[in-house]
């Protein structure tokens, strides 16, 4: 199995050898990495002033493949050793990408940071791919790339035999380095159609981290996201609905919100029935408090009156997110004064949370201890005092009509407790009589006869305020 990688002097690349900086291989150096059945060979046959191309070769050892598996899988036992494995890029190539060049697949710039994201003028070869030439260009060419997919023949000395089912592959293009070793490390397996490991929940976290940027916009997502995960229907869809929604949630919990065929993600009518009561209630600071990655804050941003918008999280990391989703680093000196991202606990008092408009707290209770949340409750309600406030949290009830769920029936292994109407019912009722505020119950969601909707909404108004929810 060969990839050769090559990249052209160019305004950005003055020195083409800097292609081993960003791979974080020597080119002056042969290295050898362990691999899974096999080993990975680095090296560079061709380093000049005008062209560098680095190049990996993978020895695939056909037995350390079929070690302590039974059965023959390639329909004799012979063809477990006997195959096309050790020559056409497959699932094997991409796993050995994975480690040999993983910082370079992170974009990790090792001192070169203005290099790793910069596009740049890369020729990338495979001399044997699966898949028919159509196929291959269908995948690879919404990126951008120009692809050249040239048939193999399946016997050259029996051409009356026809072409193989494979390709000789080469891709050239302007495209980041971390990108183009991302549309590879993806798009092998799918072309391959048959991964040669266990594919789990966590093959959604590596498409979605792979896919980021370019998947969801892709036009064959639905075909690349069956094949990656083995043509398995629930991963599938969770992929796809984290994909669009670009959240980082558990699988379980983006199943929870793939409703029938058709119909809007219940992620996405949560947030527009939020969306709905702040524009009925036209704030002009709005607080989304354990805002996580910041699904919600670019929308908060459009709101019509809004001048301010806090996110709020326990996490660093989140906030990290968030702001990378936001493109804070592109907004401009009126934008990001607009924006504020904040590391906060609803536990504690936060003077800089004191006096907003309007404070929501979407999908958030349900995460916090039921012996830590009177003192949530008196934070918010009690010290922060917004005007208004918005719950939302799971109907339990509804829990019914979700056949995969986690040990207790609960929607996330995170959830501390789901209510049902009733028991938000009466938790809202006693915070707003004890805080001296309105409530209005309201479903999110289709509601269905015998359990309701499957989120539950609590509006709560100050009895001081103006603008009630129509």
């Amino acid at each position: 199995m060969l990839l050769t990688i090559s990249a052209g002097r160019s305004a950005v690349l003055e020195t083409p050898a800097d292609l081993g900086y960003l791979l974080h291989k020597h080119p002056d150096r042969v290295q050898s990495f362990a691999v899974y059945g096999g080993t990975a060979h680095v090296f560079y046959p061709e380093v000049s002033s005008d062209r560098c191309t680095a190049a990996m070769v993978l020895e695939v050892d056909p037995v350390a493949l079929v070690r302590g598996r039974s059965g023959a899988r390639d329909g004799f036992t012979l063809g477990q050793y006997i195959n096309d494995r050790p020559y056409v890029a497959s699932s094997l190539l991409a796993v050995a990408m994975a480690k040999v060049f993983r910082s370079a697949l992170n974009g990790h710039g090792n001192g070169h940071e203005q290099l790793t994201e910069s596009a740049l003028d890369l020729t990338i070869t495979l001399p044997v791919v699966p898949g028919a030439p159509d196929l291959v260009r269908r995948l690879f060419a919404p990126m951008g790339w120009d692809v050249t997919a040239a048939p193999l023949p399946l016997d050259p000395t029996v051409p009356e035999w026809g072409d193989a089912p494979l390709v000789s592959l080469t891709l050239a293009g302007s495209v980041r380095l971390a990108d183009a070793l991302n549309h590879l490390y993806v798009l092998l397996p799918v072309l391959d159609d048959g991964k040669h490991y266990w594919v789990g929940d966590d093959e959604v976290d590596k498409l979605v981290r792979a896919g980021s940027g370019w998947l969801e916009k892709h036009p064959d997502r639905d075909l690349v996201t069956h094949r990656y995960l083995a043509h398995q229907r629930r991963l599938k869809d969770a992929a796809t609905l984290r994909l669009i929604e670009l959240d980082d949630r558990p699988v379980e919990e983006a199943l929870e919100d793939q409703e029938a065929a058709g119909a809007r993600p219940l992620v996405r009518q949560r947030h527009d029935a939020v969306l709905d009561i702040a524009r009925q209630l036209r704030p002009s600071t709005v607080a989304d408090l354990g805002c996580g990655p910041g699904a919600l804050l670019a929308s908060l941003l459009e709101l019509q009156g809004v001048v301010r918008v806090i996110g709020t999280d326990v996490s660093d990391s989140a906030l990290a997110r968030a702001a990378t989703r936001l493109h804070v680093d592109r907004m401009t000196e009126r934008q990001s004064e607009r924006l504020s991202l904040m590391l906060s606990s609803l536990q504690y008092e936060d003077d800089r949370l004191a006096g907003i408009d309007l404070a929501i707290l979407m999908e958030v209770v349900e995460h916090i201890d039921p012996t830590r949340l009177p003192a949530v409750v008196g934070n918010v309600f009690g010290s922060m005092r917004p005007r208004h406030v918005v719950v939302t949290t799971p109907n339990t009830e509804y829990n019914v009509r979700y056949p995969t769920l986690y040990d207790g029936g609960l929607r996330h292994p995170d959830h501390r407790f789901e209510w049902t109407r009733d028991e938000l019912a009466s938790w809202a009722t006693a915070v707003a009589e004890s805080h001296g505020y309105d409530l209005q119950l309201r479903p999110v969601g289709d509601v269905d006869p015998e359990v309701g909707s499957p989120t539950q909404m609590a509006v709560f108004s100050h009895h001081a305020s103006s603008g009630e929810v129509s």
